[in-house]
């Protein structure tokens, strides 16, 4: 039998006594001692439910069956706001290289930072897929990162008629992408709750990458983004376009799928709920 994906998620905190991730294979990497304020866990929560929630919980996950190892990256320095900075991103980078992980998911976004490309492109080297936010700054801003950077698989967000999130981030570096629209999650203070932004399709491709992984481990990372850009359905203008990229992620067919992971789909039609905003490098 094939082991489950290893995933790393780089993210705020996350309620780990949610239903849906209450005794689920999730380690939490212990945050830095800091005089900052902790995150809130509303958005760290989301995302590690869309990838690893428990099936049969209101908020089932793309590989129920997955472990996740975890860090918490923000922070409130006084304000509301989670708010990282470039040091506190490369130390959990490392952090989650040092576990071994081969996908790393960053629900987030910001601007160009030398060092913290200088610890993706260590990551990558050490066979790891890192797969990032295509921003929510519209379609004529800058390029976000770490999701511009050679390499990283950057994801904007579709909603439910295929259509891209009105609000992303388009550009030459956009690769893949994922439902992003009222997408249904889990919250951090209740049951479920509808969630909108690139943030939320960045783990439907993490979940791939890490499926694939699974199947055929000797992957490297341009494989493996490779393996991805060929299973996906075709989008906007015929094939790769700055607003799709290649198009919308599809795991059927992906590879054959270790017998105790049942992926779960895990989006639904409602109203749109707002996106989380953050500070400094952003929660897209």
């Amino acid at each position: 039998m094939r082991s489950a994906p290893l995933i790393g998620l780089i993210d705020t905190g996350i309620n780990l006594e949610h239903e849906a991730l209450k005794e689920q294979a999730i380690e939490v990497v212990p945050r830095r001692a800091s005089r900052a304020d902790a995150s809130l866990r509303d958005h760290g929560t989301a995302i590690a439910a869309l990838l690893v929630g428990r099936p049969g919980s209101s908020t089932p996950g793309l590989l129920p069956e997955a472990k996740l190892i975890a860090v918490d990256a923000f922070y409130r320095d006084g304000g509301t706001a989670d708010r990282t900075d470039v040091m506190s991103l490369v130390v959990a980078i490392e952090a989650l290289a040092e576990r071994g992980v081969r996908v790393m998911n960053l629900s987030l976004s910001g601007p160009a930072n030398a060092v913290l490309q200088k610890a993706i492109e260590a990551a990558q080297a050490e066979g790891i897929v890192i797969v990032s936010a295509a921003g929510n700054n519209g379609a004529g801003a800058e390029p976000a990162y770490p999701g511009a950077y050679p390499g990283v698989i950057a994801v904007t967000a579709v909603d439910q008629n295929l259509n891209v999130y009105r609000r992303a981030t388009q550009g030459a570096y956009v690769d893949l992408a994922g439902p992003g629209v009222n997408v249904w999650t889990a919250s951090a203070k209740g049951s479920g709750v509808l969630r909108t932004g690139t943030s939320y399709a960045v783990p439907f491709v993490s979940a791939a990458a890490g499926l694939l992984l699974a199947s055929t481990p000797q992957l490297d990372p341009k494989a493996v983004q490779a393996r991805l850009e060929q299973h996906t359905r075709d989008l906007g203008k015929p094939g790769w376009d700055p607003t799709y990229g290649y198009g919308l992620i599809h795991m059927a067919g992906l590879c054959a799928p270790p017998a105790d992971l049942a992926p779960v789909a895990v989006t639904k039609t409602q109203p749109a709920a707002l996106p989380f905003e953050g500070q400094t490098l952003g929660m897209p």
